[in-house]
Parts: structure tokens; sequence; C-alpha cells
């Protein structure tokens, strides 16, 4: 993996070479040439001036992530620190090409590889942040990120190659070191002011939390597994066949109070997911009124992925059906909302964690509802800006009733009942820190179902907490 990595950050400093080498230097060949002056009067219709105009960003990230269990449960912490480099050039007859790397290390932690004494159960979070496939990796931690040719026309552009993709189901998740990114051909399109039309077709993916690039069967498992319906270890890690992913997606405003957004996700030989949502804006003098509803349905394609029930993914004879709702109100430098969702009990509502969080509002950090079925769920949350500190405060409270934690038809993962409490505060610094922000996190997860005295039920799912410190550097 390093040497992609290394090729990456070679081609980057290729294209804004600065003093690497004396214009006297007799040797010739792999060495970087040329200095930021020495092209100076290069054409501008040229493809070195191209290069030469392109932009340069750098990131580093300092993440701290602590668990505390109840009891005589496990507790983890890790702090894992990292930085990238990113290039794009400038538009050349409108075609544009970026690269971007990372490397990640891991500064201190918690034995992430070591199973829980009571309960057997692995680490969940903290070795998230580094290499869930290697929980034992520390240091060799690089990856080849964004990798694409990129060819804008008007107001539209298709993008080759590996990209970063905001879609309801397949977008970056960053709340770890890094994000997800996915591999294909992705094409955004405004044909008009009202009407934006986007869709391609993708082939591999590199989960958040792993470092190699996946085809998209083998994607599917890299993540805990679960149970299948029957109560049994599900087993698809590497037994789903899949030729990729079809997305198309869009939005259309219909006046400048109603906007309606849509989405169809066919993953080959395995599932479809169609999505829609209708958001309502509405200004009054004091503030804004804001009003949403989504509705997901999904089903599986073929046997689900493979015609070994153990092996497959999304059991043939199931169906989700998911109605997500919102009602919030903006006034002044206050957000606040009243959010629900309900699951249905056709199946479990399937989404590779692998590729993505789920969109729907009652959606919390550091938990989801994917694997569930019969779920009703209810959160409210309060967003509180404070422009003259550069302070954002927020704070969420959900309560997810769930189905019992040995229903294995609608509850994948085991997990019971719970109310979530989240309180975060986010600050810019300013001055001579000018691009460092500071992000801190705090997770509360309380039982509220039935555990049958069993601690695999508990650890790592409720009576916890999770603390996240981030340092973000950009520039």
């Amino acid at each position: 993996m390093k040497k992609y990595l290394h090729i990456s950050l070679a081609m980057i400093f290729m294209f804004i070479a600065g003093k690497a080498i004396s214009q006297h230097d007799p040797y010739s060949g792999p060495q970087w040439r040329g200095s930021k002056n020495k092209h100076k009067d290069a054409d501008s219709t040229s493809l070195l001036y191209a290069f030469r105009q392109g932009e340069f960003h750098g990131h580093f990230r300092n993440f701290f992530m602590s668990t505390i269990n109840e009891k005589d449960l496990s507790d983890y912490y890790a702090n894992a620190i990292g930085g990238g480099l990113r290039y794009e050039t400038a538009p050349f007859k409108g075609f544009q090409f970026a690269v971007s790397g990372y490397f990640t290390h891991n500064l201190f932690s918690s034995d992430l590889a070591a199973k829980d004494s009571t309960t057997g159960a692995s680490n969940r979070y903290e070795v998230g942040l580094f290499d869930i496939e290697d929980p034992e990796n520390k240091h060799d931690l690089d990856r080849l990120e964004e990798l694409y040719l990129r060819y804008n026309f008007g107001k539209n552009r298709i993008t080759l190659g590996k990209q970063i993709l905001r879609s309801p189901f397949i977008n970056p998740q960053d709340g770890r070191m890094r994000p997800t990114e996915i591999d294909g051909i992705y094409g955004e399109f405004n044909p008009s002011t009202k009407l934006n039309i986007n869709g391609g077709w993708f082939y591999k993916i590199s989960p958040r939390s792993t470092i190699e690039w996946y085809s998209i069967g083998h994607s599917i498992g890299i993540y805990p597994q679960g149970l299948t319906p029957e109560g049994k270890p599900s087993d698809y890690k590497e037994s789903l066949k899949s030729a990729g992913i079809f997305l198309l997606q869009g939005s259309y405003r219909i006046n400048q109070n109603v906007n309606i957004r849509f989405l169809e996700q066919y993953t080959d030989n395995i599932f479809n997911t169609a999505w829609a949502q209708i958001d309502f804006e509405k200004k009054h003098q004091k503030g804004k009124v804001l009003a949403s509803v989504q509705f997901t349905r999904q089903d599986p394609i073929a046997q689900g992925g493979n015609s070994d029930p153990a092996k497959t993914y999304f059991a043939p004879g199931t169906y989700s059906n998911i109605v997500s709702a919102r009602l919030g109100w903006i006034e002044g430098n206050w957000q606040t909302s009243v959010n629900y969702t309900r699951i249905s009990k056709g199946g479990r509502f399937l989404s590779p964690r692998e590729w993505g969080r789920d969109p729907f509002f009652t959606f919390l950090p550091r938990e989801r509802n994917e694997g569930l079925g019969d779920v009703h769920a209810i959160m409210a949350k309060a967003t509180r800006k404070v422009p003259k500190a550069n302070l954002v405060f927020d704070l969420g409270i959900g309560y997810y009733d769930l189905p019992d934690v040995r229903d294995f038809a609608h509850n994948k993962y085991g997990m019971p009942s719970y109310v979530q409490t989240n309180a975060e505060l986010k600050y810019e610094f300013q001055g001579i820190l000018h691009g460092l922000d500071l992000d801190i996190l705090y997770v509360y997860k309380a039982n509220a179902g039935e555990t049958y005295n069993e601690p695999r039920y508990m650890i790592n799912k409720v009576n916890m907490s999770n603390i996240n410190v981030v340092l973000n550097y950009h520039f």
C-alpha cells in the first residue's frame, strides 16, 4: 500500500515542485525538475500552465477516542494522528486531474485486538481509527485516496476514478480518521436551475477504517456481520458477487418552498434501494419553519448475493419500508427539530455500514438502526451558533424502540432498545492558529430494553459512554 501512496505523493510534488534540485544538477530522469518560477511565463493555454495553477491542500488530524463500558466490561482508548496531501490541476480544455494520499499512525492505545474477557466481544469504536482488518497494525496505514480525471462542460461534469461520493446511503461517514471513497464513473448534470440529475456506475470502494480498495461484493462484510434471520452467525464476507452499483439521484425544486430529492441505488445481484425526500420551508417574521419526510423501499435482487442462506446478504422474500420525518424551526442562531423514523416489520433495513451512514432524521453519531426492522425512533435536537466566539453547540436526545434482542429476524446485531444523548462542541481558532478547529463529542447510551442479564447485549452497545476529541488543521 505504501508503494501507491508514495507514487501519489511524488506526483503531487512533481506538479508543484519547488526548489528540490539546482538548475545545474547534471542528472536527469526520476528526479524532480524545475522550480516554482521557472515556467512563470508558460503559455496560459498549455497543460503545464494548468498544472502550475492547480490547488494544493494539506490536512493534519489528531483524533482521541475512548469508550467506557459498565461494571467489569472492557474499556478502551486510542489516539490516532495523521496527515495527507491533495492536489488538483486548474482546468485544461475542461479537464482536471486530482490525486491525494493520507497516512495514519497509532500514537497510543489500549490493546485493540484483545477480546473482552467476559463476553469475547471485540473492540467496536476505537479500532475504526486505524485498520479494522488488522487491529495490530499501528503504523503501516497509508492509503491512496482520490485519483481521478474530471471533465467540466458548462454547469456539468463527469468524473472517472477514485472519488468522494455524497449520497443518502453511500457517503464519507468520516467520524473516524478518513472517509469512505468510491471508484467508478459519476456524472453531475444541471439541465435547469430547478433540476439536477447525478448518476454513475461504481465497481470498487475503500471503506473508512480500511486502507485497501475492494470490489463491491467483497466490501460487504469487512465490518461485523451479525446474525442471519434464523439466529446463526452470518458468513457472507467474501461470498457475495456483484458487478457493481448503479446510482441515480437528483433533486427538483417545485417552488421557493418545496424541493424533492430522489435516489435509485441498484447493487447488482444483491439488493435495490429506492428513496425519496420532500422538503418544505417557509419563512416567517421571526424565523423559518422546516418540514421534511422521507420514504425508503428495499428489496433483494436474485438470491440477495448468494444462494446459500448463511452466505447471502439480503434474504430472499424479505423487504424493508422506512418512513422518516422532521419538523424544525430556525430563529436567529438557534435551530431545533423533532424527528421520527419508522422501520417496517417486513424484514431488516440493510445498508452496508462499510458504504456510509443512513440518511434518517433520527440518526445520531456513534449508533445506527441498520440491521433492524420493526423500529420506532424519536429524536429531538437543538443547535446553537455563537458567531462572535466561533462556537457551535449541538445537543441531541433520542429514544429508539427496537425489537427484542432475540428477535433475530428483525435484530441483526442483538441491539437492545436504548436512549442516546449526544453533546457536541465545535470551535474554529483564529489569529495565528487560523485553519485549526476543535470538535468535542460526548455520547451516552442508556439501556431501555431487555438484555436477559447477558453482558454481550450491553458491551459497546448500552450503558456506555463514548468520548471524542478531534483536532483538524487545514492548509
